[in-house]
């Protein structure tokens, strides 16, 4: 009978496990990983009150699917994109990309966005991905180290007597809300489907 530890990610499902296929493996998933945070930051749902972007949605999953450290290498690699010029970011277009861009009101978001890898790929390894309540948890303080640093970043940068708030959090919170139950539906659902099939 197959067995999946509970420190187990979904990545580790995929084979292969070990060796050469391992890494070839961790090379594609790093790349498909990448081109899946920019194509979902340039992804626009409409919502009330602001259109929504599903980019915290991709981070948040590349780090509970990936685990911490394929998860950094990921968001790192995408970082690095981002910073040599191509349009992989919310906001990036043509006129504004690479370092000036990071460098601007998204540069503390796009830190906060590394911690929550680390913090999706932590918790998926214990096992929180596979509870809805838990799953729930994690989205939530995936989404307050992506807030924090982005949010002082925006007080550092155009001062604290502007509507810091206004501008990068209450915004946005509606939106957030609707991936955080679409993540709880999904990983958890994913896991059992998986379980169920290796029986």
């Amino acid at each position: 009978m197959s067995f999946i530890p509970n420190e187990a990610v979904l990545s580790d499902v995929i084979a292969p496990r070990e060796g050469n296929g391992l890494r070839i493996k961790q090379f594609v998933l790093v790349t498909f990983g990448i081109i899946f945070l920019a194509i979902a930051a340039k992804i626009q749902v409409p919502m009330w009150p602001v259109p929504i972007t599903m980019g915290t949605f991709a981070v948040l999953s590349v780090g509970a699917v990936y685990g911490v450290r394929l998860g950094l290498v990921t968001i790192i690699g995408y970082m690095i994109v981002g910073a040599i010029g191509f349009d992989v970011f919310a906001g990036s277009s043509a006129d504004k990309f690479g370092l000036t861009y990071m460098m601007g009101g998204t540069g503390g978001y796009l830190v906060g966005y590394v911690l929550a890898v680390l913090a999706l790929g932590t918790l998926a390894r214990s096992g929180w991905d596979r509870s809805m309540p838990k799953m729930a948890i994690a989205m939530l303080v995936g989404n307050v180290l992506i807030y924090v640093p982005g949010l002082i970043w925006l007080g550092l940068l155009y001062g604290w007597d502007k509507p810091i708030l206004q501008w990068g959090l209450t915004p946005f919170l509606i939106g957030d809300a609707a991936k955080l139950a679409l993540a709880v539906l999904i990983f958890p659902k994913a896991w059992k489907i998986i379980n169920t099939t290796i029986r």
